[in-house]
């Protein structure tokens, strides 16, 4: 059975698993303070080309989210974010959990703009009702989107600008960061996205590690008693040279960059086979991320072959589905998949 479900179901790269192996039984400081750790964040620190950055490791994408809105934001405050936004949809309330509602604002392909925050923020500002409403505190973005568009290098500085003006951080989600970056139609780089935003992560889960994901803190920002929030959230991991070894690999040799091309090379190969199939696509997607509009019956069938995501109803007898490729993702599955389609 062919499995295009999402990015994430594969272990990890096998340079992770032999590092794994050469370091098992070495005797290392818990809670992030092994020299792995220390490694990886030297490393993200270089190729952010921000020295001065905090970096962390946290396990997943969901904690990371709520934990970094938690700790920047005061009790009063709010984040804004598109109305696709995973913290919006896909996290079960884990934001509002945690103390803080999400402020969605209407989307365009999974974006919004710098000119629907600031007109979010001035109508608020010009509330004389405000005291009374959840204040404005941040601004969520995701890199790659939830529909695999991406922000541009314009785009990405005007929003930064409109959060300087209001004194809110930017805060980027990096989930898939890497697939974002390799795509033909980045015109951003790490080093870019460090210079715009006030704090992001790099994703492993979805980038060849087991689990993990690396906060960036780049504007000398870090919360105060930043660890105490992590270990409150659950979020301190005993065994941190887990987290570290997994991206001081992946930061070695350009190693997570490689990857991550080698996802957008196969889902640039299944979109070129769509397009000559003649399939419609519910939007143009330059990621790994590939959404497609299929007739139910056809949808049905296929489901007997592959695995694939479920993403909205299109119409009563169309269906918009995602098919996701991955660092793993192997050249020949996808030219079965265009074979049975």
């Amino acid at each position: 059975m062919l499995n295009f479900e999402s990015d994430y179901l594969e272990g990890a790269h096998e340079k992770i698993l032999q590092r794994m192996i050469e370091t098992n039984e070495e005797k290392l400081s818990g809670y992030g303070r092994d020299k792995y750790s220390a490694s990886a964040i030297e490393k993200i620190r270089q190729a952010c080309l921000c020295p001065e950055a905090d970096i962390f490791f946290i396990a997943g994408g969901t904690m990371t989210n709520a934990l970094v809105i938690a700790s920047l934001l005061k009790k009063i405050e709010g984040v804004i974010a598109p109305e696709t936004g995973h913290i919006t949809t896909h996290e079960t309330g884990a934001i509002e959990f945690s103390g803080h509602k999400v402020l969605s604002l209407p989307q365009t392909n999974g974006k919004i703009s710098a000119q629907q925050i600031r007109a979010y923020l001035e109508q608020f500002w010009a509330d004389d009702n405000r005291e009374f409403m959840v204040f404005p505190g941040m601004v969520y973005l995701s890199y790659p989107t939830e529909y695999g568009t991406l922000y541009s290098k314009e785009e990405l500085k005007n929003i930064s600008e409109v959060c300087r003006e209001y004194e809110i951080p930017l805060f980027l989600d990096g989930a898939r960061l890497g697939y974002g970056l390799a795509s033909p139609e980045s015109d951003l780089t790490l080093p870019l996205i460090a210079e715009y935003c006030d704090v992001f992560y790099i994703g492993g889960t979805k980038v060849g590690a087991f689990l993990g994901e690396a906060i960036v803190f780049a504007k000398n920002n870090l919360p105060e008693f930043f660890i105490a929030h992590m270990k409150q959230q659950g979020a301190l991991l005993a065994k941190g040279r887990l987290l570290g070894l997994q991206f001081d690999t992946l930061f070695t040799d350009q190693l997570y960059f490689k990857i991550s091309q080698h996802a957008i090379d196969m889902a640039m190969r299944l979109k070129k086979g769509l397009v000559g199939k003649k399939y419609r696509f519910y939007l143009d997607s330059p990621t790994n991320q590939q959404f497609v509009i299929l007739e139910n019956k056809q949808m049905e069938e296929l489901k007997e072959a592959v695995a694939f995501s479920f993403w909205e109803q299109y119409d009563d007898e169309h269906t918009v589905v995602r098919f996701a490729t991955s660092w793993a993702t192997k050249q020949a599955d996808i030219d079965e998949l265009l074979t049975l389609l």
